[in-house]
């Protein structure tokens, strides 16, 4: 039997008798490294070196000993984004039309990234790197992402080595749900200790390469780094707050003017370029209250501290590979994924889960009171629409949009070994149109990566990206490609050879009553002159050309659903796919799309534990953090159920006294129209009870723990993990109604914010 038929030896009756041979080695060993830098939600002007006066100096560096693109687009929201990334395809033909957490039963939506787009991690493994993966991911559905799996969709079934990092769309910065490699962990330290997600993933992504280069020098690593800065919560160390305190007192209209005028100074906006005007909805700076305008201000100082606080764990990575002499020969792009986040609405909020219950912010209260918590483990803040305006200048609209605010991003590319300074201020500018799936293909080209006909037995999509290198050294190259479609929740885009036509789509509107502006990009940066009446045979013409590429690119059927896609039936094979939930204690942390959909539905929990000779105290289920959520637990001889609802606590208390032995312990949630009665039991007997006179619809982004609260505790009565000192057999909770249509509404509402 010849069991490695391209042996190149002999093979003898004994190895005397024989000749020995090794495989070669893969062709990639030597080859250049490659970090990629990924931040959320990021502006076209966030970074100094493209126009802001927040402080980045450390991607400032990267840009002047690079370039930096004007001209890259992405998909207007993150999960479609990173997988144009990950794969060099359109989203749409990889199943990603939006984010993650969706599955609308059709090819083009199942939240994961299909098999017949090989990442380009699982591509340079195959050639010899060593691949890591480092903060967000994103690319797997939702309701995969417990320890039960499946895990088909997470970092290291998809082609990388090691993972540290989350699998949501957004985390508590100082309390993270974290998971390494295949499994969920518990954060090194807690917050209080100074602990912060960003600082913890460059020391994860310094120690890989330090034990990489240790050993195996000869072998080139892939970094995939993608901080959860910039999305919210906007969350950064005290002493980051502190140095913005009245940095933006003068407000967004003045911030924006300023920030565009540097803009044209540095080159990255061309002179003549017309500012857009006033997105609809923002209110001008001086229309705003005194409180509102401070309320506005410390919520830019929250995004401007973790964007310096982010910069900085770059610094940290840059110079350690430059301690290591690894820099020189490294590929290192950053890049954000979309535009700046429009979930803060007119005002910015201090916790965004406020919208999706119903229960809107009072800022009087808010300013009087919390206004230094805004930053900090205590809040899940979001900017309003007017600094997030002035975050994408020169350009109109947001993240979700096709307009230039949504899909037009700031690219910085370093590459010392390839790439000189050209000497000129901020660096080299590159103006050629690019996208997001042309960073794949760029990678896939400067490493000498194959793409194969055929891969882990699928036949393999072609990529739709093109490299950029040339241009890296060029600036009179041509861009790599003259045609990209753009479609997002309805909203569409087509880019041809430097026009661009675009709609903005009211959902549950006729798709052919979208009105479509046209713009000659290559004259108008900021997409601010529409020439669709002018011009209505070009206008045709490029109205047509998105139709083929929609056929082509597997973009239909379009689809503008948000609620819809939750007031269905459940998923095939999704944990919510039954109405009671086993819990056989001790488990790893839930997630939270994992997690039993209470929202505003009636439910019962029963907790059966054994009871020893040790005082009885703990957590015997928890959900959520200390903004929002769930805890039941045992604490001074009284068990105790905390109602959480964005601060505001309603309690049921009762004291108990448990013999050695078998119990039963619940909980139970009734409706009563829009408010609720939630009962607390034992050994079936009610013991107390409270009324709820505000839902909770939206239990937050963080999961559920069995027998302790571990990471952001949801009442301040005890310190985490606060486990319960008996045996829990098993946690049951049962759900009993269906939810209603503005449970649904809320949940929608939610996972639009988690891009």
């Amino acid at each position: 039997m010849n069991i490695e038929p391209d042996f190149a030896g002999t093979i003898g009756r004994t190895h005397l008798e024989s000749t020995p041979a090794w495989p070669a080695p893969p062709a990639g060993i030597g080859g250049p490294n490659v970090v990629t830098i990924v931040l959320d939600d990021t502006g076209f002007a966030h970074f100094g070196c493209y126009g802001s006066t927040l402080r980045t100096p450390n991607i400032d560096a990267l840009a002047t000993g690079g370039v930096r693109y004007t001209g890259f687009h992405t998909t207007a929201l993150c999960s479609p984004t990173r997988a144009c990334l990950m794969s060099g395809r359109n989203h749409h033909a990889v199943g990603m039309r939006a984010v993650s957490n969706w599955s609308s039963g059709y090819p083009h939506m199942r939240g994961g990234i299909n098999p017949r787009a090989a990442t380009i991690a699982e591509l340079l493994r195959a050639h010899g790197y060593a691949t890591y993966a480092a903060g967000k991911w994103h690319l797997a559905p939702m309701e995969e992402t417990s320890a039960a799996g499946p895990h088909t969709n997470w970092p290291l079934q998809k082609g990388f080595d090691r993972f540290y990092g989350f699998l949501q769309g957004e985390t508590d910065q100082f309390h993270p749900e974290l998971t390494h490699d295949n499994h969920h962990i518990d954060p090194p330290q807690r917050a209080e200790d100074g602990y912060h997600i960003s600082e913890d993933l460059i020391d994860q992504s310094t120690g890989w390469i330090r034990d990489l280069t240790s050993v195996r020098p000869d072998r080139p690593f892939f970094l995939y780094l993608a901080f959860g800065a910039m999305h919210s919560p906007h969350q950064a160390p005290d002493e980051y707050l502190q140095r913005w305190r009245g940095a933006f007192d003068e407000g967004y209209d003045v911030m924006r003017e300023r920030w565009f005028d540097r803009q044209i100074e540095l080159g990255i906006v061309p002179a003549g370029t017309t500012p857009a005007a006033r997105n609809p909805g923002v209110p001008p700076w001086d229309d705003l209250t005194a409180n509102q305008k401070a309320f506005a201000c410390r919520l830019q100082e929250a995004f401007a501290a973790m964007l310096e606080h982010t910069d900085a764990q770059i610094g940290r990575l840059v110079a350690f590979l430059r301690q290591h002499d690894l820099l020189d020969n490294t590929l290192l792009t950053v890049l954000s994924d979309n535009g700046a986040s429009r979930e803060g609405g007119p005002f910015g909020v201090m916790d965004e889960f406020s919208f999706f219950n119903g229960m809107f912010e009072d800022v009087d209260t808010l300013v009087e009171a919390h206004l230094d918590d805004i930053g900090g483990p205590h809040s899940h803040s979001n900017y309003p629409w007017g600094w997030a305006q002035a975050g994408n200048s020169p350009l109109r609209w947001y993240k979700q949009n096709t307009y230039g605010g949504g899909v037009r991003d700031p690219l910085v590319v370093h590459w010392p070994a390839r790439i000189a300074a050209d000497g000129s201020a901020g660096g080299a500018i590159r103006t050629q149109f690019c996208h997001a799936v042309d960073i794949a293909a760029t990678i896939l080209d400067i490493t000498g990566a194959p793409v194969p006909d055929t891969f882990n037995g699928h036949a393999q999509i072609p990529l739709h990206g093109r490299s950029i290198a040339p241009t890296f050294t060029d600036a009179a190259a041509p861009s790599p490609r003259t045609v990209q479609y753009f479609e997002q929740m309805g909203h569409r885009g087509i880019y041809v050879d430097g026009w661009k036509a675009t709609t903005y789509h009211v959902p549950g509107h006729p798709y052919d009553d979208d009105e479509w502006e046209l713009f000659h990009l290559d004259e108008d940066f900021s997409e601010t002159h529409d020439l669709a009446a002018e011009m209505p045979e070009k206008l045709r013409e490029m109205i047509d050309t998105w139709w083929s590429q929609a056929g082509e690119m597997g973009v239909l059927p379009l689809d503008d659903r948000t609620i819809e896609l939750f007031g269905g039936a459940p998923r095939p094979g999704s944990p919510h796919a039954r109405g009671r939930y086993d819990y056989l204690a001790p488990i790893s942390h839930i997630p939270s799309d994992a997690s039993p959909t209470l929202g505003a539905r009636e439910w019962t929990l029963t907790a059966t534990v054994e009871v020893g000779d040790a005082p009885l105290e703990g957590v015997v289920y928890a959900r959520g953090t200390h903004n929002i959520g769930h805890t039941f637990f045992v604490k001074d001889d009284q068990l105790h159920f905390d109602y959480n609802a964005l601060g505001t606590h309603q309690r049921a208390s009762a004291p108990i006294s448990l013999e050695p032995g078998a119990h039963v312990l619940t909980a139970a949630f009734r409706r009563d129209g829009k408010a609720g009665v939630l009962t607390i039991g034992a050994d079936g007997t009610d013991l107390a009870d409270v009324r709820i006179p505000k839902i909770v619809r939206m239990l937050g982004s963080t999961g559920l723990d069995i027998g302790r609260d571990a990471l952001s505790t949801v009442v301040d009565d005890y310190i985490g993990p606060f486990a319960f000192t008996g045996t829990i057999e098993r946690v049951s909770i049962e759900i009993h109604t269906r939810r209603d249509a503005a449970d649904i509404a809320a949940t929608a509402a939610m996972e639009m914010a988690r891009e």
